[in-house]
């Protein structure tokens, strides 16, 4: 059934459900190889019983801004973004060692009881979490393609999904690259780029455009709106994962400052300390039993050098940037209001 008005709410539960209904079908045939495999095809299902759904949503309106209809096939086709997303989470917590998704333990961690008391337990947990998100990443690209969409319309999107893939990866690489490394505030925006920006905002945008057909003014315009949003997310999310409550957002605030990242709002704090606040931060960062006193004397640090209020500056600047590029766009009112909500809700939210 179509939906000409869109509601987030709502479009979030036919997203939900397209989900629910698809993972649960594959999990099964996951489960179906060997009983032993029960506890990896749960966690499958667990891996995208979560999530805002931004990425379907962007997606979405790649398509609906060029005119075209709502359609249940377009949403199963936007709803494949989510399972990349849920592929790049798992990995990503993996490589990070996070503890924490959504304030329940992360899929490596979860899967170290599937292998019973083994000395190998952690080893093989992480193995069993890498594999996951291979999968994940595969059922996007075939939950995609059996969308229902035209098959004239698929070919003209699948390019991008190769696109999709490498920027995500170069990001991911590129974090991992810069760990460690001294801060710099240009190599960390481009970390956030690469790693969060364009998979989040601007490659779903095009992807939608491309099933759509959208024109070379549209595709730039998508990117012009796109790229600085997709920066701002990422921004907000460095500042909550240090400075937000852990019982919104399910994450524990320790891990960008245990894990010494390379993200803008440590690039900044390092750029605004003077030789001894230089020094301090030097003996907490990158500590793995760094303690709560520790972490409440990094973030004292990163207050009275107003490092907070500099990302919060960059995040309001590029979402003005990516209204600025929407509004020069000749939109459909529909489509110019549900993007301007969606841009308020990446960048101003607690979780």
């Amino acid at each position: 059934m179509a939906h000409e008005r869109w509601e987030p709410a709502a479009f979030k539960a036919r997203v939900d459900e397209v989900l629910r209904r698809f993972v649960a079908r594959e999990a099964d045939e996951f489960a179906a190889v060997d009983p032993m495999l029960g506890a990896v095809a749960e966690r499958l299902e667990a891996a995208v019983a979560e999530g805002k759904r931004l990425r379907a949503a962007f997606c979405y309106w790649g398509w609906r801004a060029v005119g075209q209809p709502d359609s249940d096939a377009l949403v199963r086709a936007a709803a494949s973004m989510e399972l990349v997303h849920a592929a790049a989470v798992v990995h990503d917590d993996l490589i990070d060692d996070s503890p924490l998704r959504h304030g329940r333990p992360t899929i490596h961690v979860a899967l170290r009881g599937a292998v019973g008391a083994r000395p190998d337990a952690d080893a093989a947990g992480r193995s069993l979490a890498m594999l996951v998100g291979d999968l994940l990443m595969a059922l996007a690209g075939q939950l995609f393609a059996a969308s229902g969409l035209p098959a004239a319309y698929l070919v003209r999107a699948r390019p991008l999904w190769a696109v999709m893939a490498r920027e995500l990866i170069a990001g991911e690489c590129l974090e991992i690259l810069r760990t460690g490394a001294g801060p710099d505030i240009e190599a960390s925006l481009k970390v956030i780029r690469y790693k969060t920006a364009k998979y989040t905002v601007e490659q779903p945008l095009l992807i939608g455009g491309a099933l759509a057909g959208a024109g070379v003014r549209l595709r730039e315009g998508y990117s012009a709106y796109g790229l600085p949003l997709g920066e701002a997310f990422q921004l907000r999310d460095d500042l909550l994962g240090l400075f937000g409550d852990p019982e919104l957002t399910g994450k524990a605030n320790a891990d960008d400052v245990r894990g010494r990242r390379p993200t803008a709002l440590l690039a900044e704090t390092w750029r605004l300390a003077d030789d001894a606040e230089r020094e301090l931060l030097h003996t907490l960062l990158g500590r793995d039993d760094l303690d709560g006193e520790g972490l409440d004397t990094v973030r004292e640090v990163m207050r009275r050098l107003k490092a907070p209020d500099r990302i919060e500056s960059m995040i309001g600047a590029r979402v003005e940037e990516a209204l600025g590029a929407l509004h020069e766009l000749d939109l459909p009112a529909g489509a110019v209001g549900g993007l301007t909500a969606l841009a308020h809700s990446a960048a101003v939210r607690l979780s």
